[in-house]
């Protein structure tokens, strides 16, 4: 296989990872606007920030590799891209983990419609405390 040839497939590559991207943050935004309480629409937003940037941004730096025209610099455009990625990945459920907690346990989110409440029967048996956040 000639450098042509991997340079193709990986443009490809590249170019079907930033069309994933670009669905996810369709889906994301209609579940934005069409999902019921703060914390269904915390995991849109979620979901919007893994994949609508974690792998449209993986897509630009393999891309970028694939562009002789950069010369060396798209090793640099390209591991940029990777480090912003794997920062993306590591960060977002993080966030939205602490929104999410910081919102129930300050009640400043109403949980409607609600189906269960585990972390709430968990606090009333006192397996986890109210004070953690």
């Amino acid at each position: 296989m000639s450098s042509m040839d991997l340079n193709l497939i990986l443009t490809i590559i590249s170019y079907i990872l930033i069309g994933i991207g670009a669905f996810c943050q369709v889906v994301a935004g209609i579940g934005m606007n069409r999902f019921p309480n703060f914390f269904v629409r915390l995991h849109a937003s979620t979901i919007c920030a893994i994949g609508g940037s974690f792998v449209p941004i993986i897509g630009c730096s393999i891309l970028a590799l694939t562009l002789e025209e950069f010369g060396p610099s798209r090793f640099f455009l390209a591991g940029a891209g990777f480090v912003t990625a794997i920062f993306i990945v590591l960060l977002a459920p993080v966030g939205s983990h602490l929104l999410a907690k910081a919102a129930y346990f300050s009640k400043a989110a109403v949980l409607h419609p609600k189906v269960a409440d585990l972390l709430e029967e968990d606090i009333k048996k006192g397996e986890v405390r109210e004070s953690t956040v």
